[in-house]
Formats: structure tokens, sequence, C-alpha cells
């Protein structure tokens, strides 16, 4: 199935790195929710995916049928399921993730800060944008240098130019 690179897109940062069996699992439901998923009795060109076993993305094709705010309160209370069932936090904006040479890290905003002081993160560290809006923004600006990101705005008064 081809999607727009217009589709929205909606990003869930889970607070820690899924195992793999934890995965599998919420790859069926996400699988079971976008088939299922409707925006006024209109069926949505919906998938999902779950990227680096930590990041829940799900994306819709508006061309057909546009996510109304029922149809997205739906899938913010599928989400909030998950997280219950799971043990997992997809809400909190001030986790943030980060690249560390192959491997994907979260840590609190303050942690965040912490490495940052400490030259660990740096201007050229990969982190997540998380507010991509559509496919093409999460193709291109999702995995973004630190200093490109929305982040730095959080962090501004730490980062020397």
């Amino acid at each position: 199935m081809e999607f727009s690179s217009q589709s929205r897109v909606w990003v869930y940062q889970s607070d820690r790195k899924l195992t793999p069996e934890e995965g599998v699992q919420i790859q069926t439901h996400l699988d079971n929710f976008t088939r299922s998923w409707t925006a006024h009795n209109n069926q949505l060109k919906a998938k999902a995916e779950i990227r680096y076993n930590r990041f829940l993305v799900l994306i819709v094709d508006e061309t057909q049928a546009g996510a109304s705010g029922c149809s997205i309160d739906k899938s913010v209370n599928f989400m909030k399921q998950l997280e219950q069932q799971f043990g997992i936090n997809l809400f909190d904006r001030f986790n943030l993730a980060y690249r560390d040479g192959e491997e994907i890290k979260s840590v609190p905003r303050h942690q965040f800060e912490d490495l940052l002081k400490a030259g660990t993160i740096h201007t050229e560290t990969i982190v997540f944008n998380n507010l991509a809006q559509n496919v093409a923004e999460l193709e291109t600006k999702w995995e973004v240098p630190f200093k490109d990101s929305w982040h730095i705005q959080l962090f501004r008064d730490l980062v020397v130019a």
C-alpha cells in the first residue's frame, strides 16, 4: 500500500527500549487498530510501524478520508491502553531520545542537560524530532543534529555557538 509523502504521522516515543517479544505483540495491536480505525464511519487508510524498538509511528493517508478529532482521540486512547498493558510511557514529551553511536537512548530532560554539560551530547548529536507532521518530515526532519532541532530551544543557554 503506497502512502503519500503528505500523509499525517504521529510519533510516540517509549521511555524504554521494547523487548523483541513486546515489539511483536505491540505491532500486532497496532495492525489490528489501524485496520479498524475510522473517522466518521469512513475507513482510514492507515498503517503503523515500530522504529528502533522504541518509536511507535501512526501514518494516515488523508487523500481518502481525513483523521477527525474523534479518530485522533481513538488513537490517543489506544496508545494509553498500550502504555498500561506494556508498562511504558508514550506521552512524556521531555523524555528526549538521541543516538549514542548505533544505540538509541532516551533520558529525562534534566539528565539530557547533564549529558550536554558533560559534552556527551553536543551540537552534532542526532536527536529525534517526534513533532514530525507528515511522512516527508519523518523521512527528512525526524533524525536531526541537536543544533537543527527544536530541542536546542530548551538548552540554548548551555550551547556554545
